[in-house]
């Protein structure tokens, strides 16, 4: 019995350090100081931007696609990013980021389905940002942790991933493309 629970602790302890250092969530922003093309919030989330995605759930499977249209919008250091979303299920959603650019290199975000303020980075090529999300009634109204990661590439197109955690285990994650229209 004791055997096994030294397995199990050392098991235990393998999940724990994988999710910490080898993981999506082992990322910092110091990482990608420096990298190039430098992301610009103002420049790269303006104007008419296309984007397409999927959504996968806890099990790793696909749950859903999704094309939207976005245009963002900025007057000094605060602005506004529409999205309007079209899934693969038919259903059709309507959001809006609003920005503000902080010190140094960070920034804050509000959207309606959102707990609070966002916190965010930009770092080199990257952006990083994390909040507090209330999925819709029909999802189950949970408050899902959110880290999301922006990475922009060298054509202008972003790839942007997401984790969705509770309690610390991921239920969701989406990947998705952002160009300019």
């Amino acid at each position: 019995m004791k055997f096994l629970t030294a397995l199990l602790l050392l098991v235990l302890i393998g999940v724990v350090a994988k999710n910490l250092f080898l993981s999506f969530r082992a990322q910092n922003p110091e990482d990608y100081a420096g990298t190039v093309p430098a992301f610009s919030l103002k420049e790269h989330l303006s104007g008419p931007i296309q984007s397409e995605g999927v959504i996968y759930g806890s099990n790793g499977r696909i749950t859903n696609s999704f094309v939207a249209k976005m245009i963002g919008t900025w007057d000094g250091d605060t602005g506004t990013l529409s999205e309007d979303f079209t899934y693969s299920n038919g259903k059709k959603q309507n959001r809006k980021w609003f920005l503000k650019i902080g010190p140094g290199n960070t920034f804050t975000a509000t959207a309606d389905d959102i707990v609070g303020e966002a916190q965010g980075i930009v770092s080199g090529s990257t952006v990083m940002l994390r909040y507090k999300i209330i999925l819709p009634e029909e999802a189950g109204g949970h408050v899902l942790d959110a880290t999301d990661w922006m990475y922009l590439t060298a054509s202008g197109t972003i790839i942007n991933k997401s984790e969705m955690r509770k309690f610390g285990l991921k239920v969701a994650e989406l990947v998705a493309t952002m160009r300019p229209e």
